[in-house]
C-alpha cells in the first residue's frame, strides 16, 4: 500500500496580523487596506496597533515572529530612521518586502495669525526671534523630526530651532495653542484647519505639490533644496516563502487598485503608489542609504 504525503495547505489558513506602527494617516490607511486585503485573501487581515519608539516597538515585535506570512508590518521609511538613530539593532534586511502601497508628502504649517505665507517669511521670523524657534515633531528621531531638521538646515536657520515633541497633543492643537511656532505633519491633518482659516500651510517637502493642498508650493519652488516624502507598504520577517509573499503582494495590488482605496486617497491626503516586492526592495535599499547619510549630516545618527 502506498501512502502519499499530506497535501500542503494553501496559504492563508488563518488570520494574518498586520502591525501598525503609528496613528494618524498611517492608521487610517492601514485600517482600510486590511479590510480590502481581507476580501482578497479570504482570511481576516487583523490590524494591531503597536506604536512607540518611532516604529521600534512594532518592528521589534514583527521581526521576532515566524517567517510564515501570518505576521506582517505596515512599514515605512521609519525602518531606516529607527535603525540609524539606534532605536533598533537590525536594519531593513531583517524584513522581506511585500509591496509599496502609498506615498505621503509632509507639509509645513503655521498658525494663520502669524501672517507667514512663505518659507522666506518663516526664515525671517526665525532669524528675528529671541531665543529659540519651536518646531513640533512626533518624537525625537522620528520622520517628522528628520524632515524638519533637513528643511530648516537647508534654509540656513537650523541652529536657531528647538524641536519639541507633541506629547499627548497633535500638530494642529499645539499650533493653535501657541505652544509651537511651526510643525511638519501629513497634509490630511491640516486640511480642515486650513479650510477654517486657522492654520496656513506654507510648503510641502516633496518634488511635487499634493492634490489635497494644490495651492501650496514645494520647498524647491521656494528655493529650498529639500525633497523628502514618506512611502508606506508591507513587509514580513526575512525568510518568508516566495509564494506567500506573492499572495500578499497580489492582495495588496488589488486593494490599491480598488475604487475604495482610490477614493480614500483624495479624502485623506495620500497617493496610491503600488510597487511589487522586487521594486519595493530596491527602493528601500536606496532610501536607506539616503537617510543614513542625511542623519549623519544632521548629527542624528547613532
Amino acid at each position: 500500500m502506498a501512502f502519499g504525503g499530506a497535501a500542503k495547505a494553501e496559504y492563508p489558513e488563518k488570520p494574518v496580523e498586520m502591525t501598525i506602527l503609528f496613528g494618524g494617516t498611517a492608521n487610517t490607511i492601514a485600517q482600510l487596506l486590511s479590510e480590502l486585503m481581507t476580501e482578497e485573501l479570504g482570511q481576516p487581515v487583523v490590524p494591531v496597533s503597536r506604536t512607540g519608539g518611532g516604529g521600534a516597538v512594532g518592528y521589534s515585535h514583527v521581526v521576532a515572529t515566524a517567517p510564515d506570512g501570518y505576521n506582517v508590518v505596515w512599514n515605512s521609511n521609519s525602518i531606516s530612521t529607527a535603525h540609524h538613530t539606534g532605536r533598533v539593532p537590525f536594519d531593513h534586511s531583517a524584513f522581506t518586502p511585500i509591496a509599496r502601497v502609498s506615498t505621503e508628502i509632509p507639509a509645513l504649517a503655521v498658525n494663520s495669525e502669524t501672517g507667514w505665507d512663505s518659507l522666506d517669511d518663516l526664515k525671517a521670523a526665525v532669524e528675528a526671534t529671541d531665543g529659540r524657534f519651536n518646531v513640533g515633531i512626533s518624537g525625537k528621531g522620528s520622520f517628522t523630526h528628520l524632515t524638519s531638521a533637513a528643511l530648516f538646515d537647508a534654509m540656513g536657520v537650523g541652529d536657531k530651532v528647538a524641536y519639541i515633541s507633541y506629547g499627548q497633543g497633535n500638530a494642529p492643537v499645539e499650533l493653535l495653542a501657541g505652544r509651537i511656532d511651526a510643525a511638519i505633519q501629513w497634509p490630511g491633518q491640516f486640511v480642515s484647519y486650513v479650510e477654517s482659516g486657522d492654520l496656513n500651510v506654507i510648503a510641502v517637502t516633496g518634488e511635487e505639490r499634493v492634490d489635497i493642498l494644490p495651492d501650496v508650493p514645494t520647498a524647491q519652488e521656494q528655493g529650498v533644496d529639500v525633497n523628502i516624502s514618506m512611502w508606506r507598504g508591507l513587509a514580513a520577517p526575512a525568510g518568508t516563502p516566495d509564494d506567500v509573499v506573492a499572495t500578499l503582494q497580489a492582495a495588496a495590488e488589488a486593494a490599491v487598485a480598488s475604487d475604495d482605496f482610490q477614493n480614500a486617497a483624495g479624502n485623506v491626503g495620500f497617493a496610491p503608489a503600488f510597487l511589487d516586492a522586487e521594486a519595493f526592495g530596491a527602493l528601500i535599499e536606496r532610501d536607506d542609504a539616503f537617510y543614513g547619510d542625511l542623519l549623519q549630516q544632521l548629527g542624528m545618527a547613532q
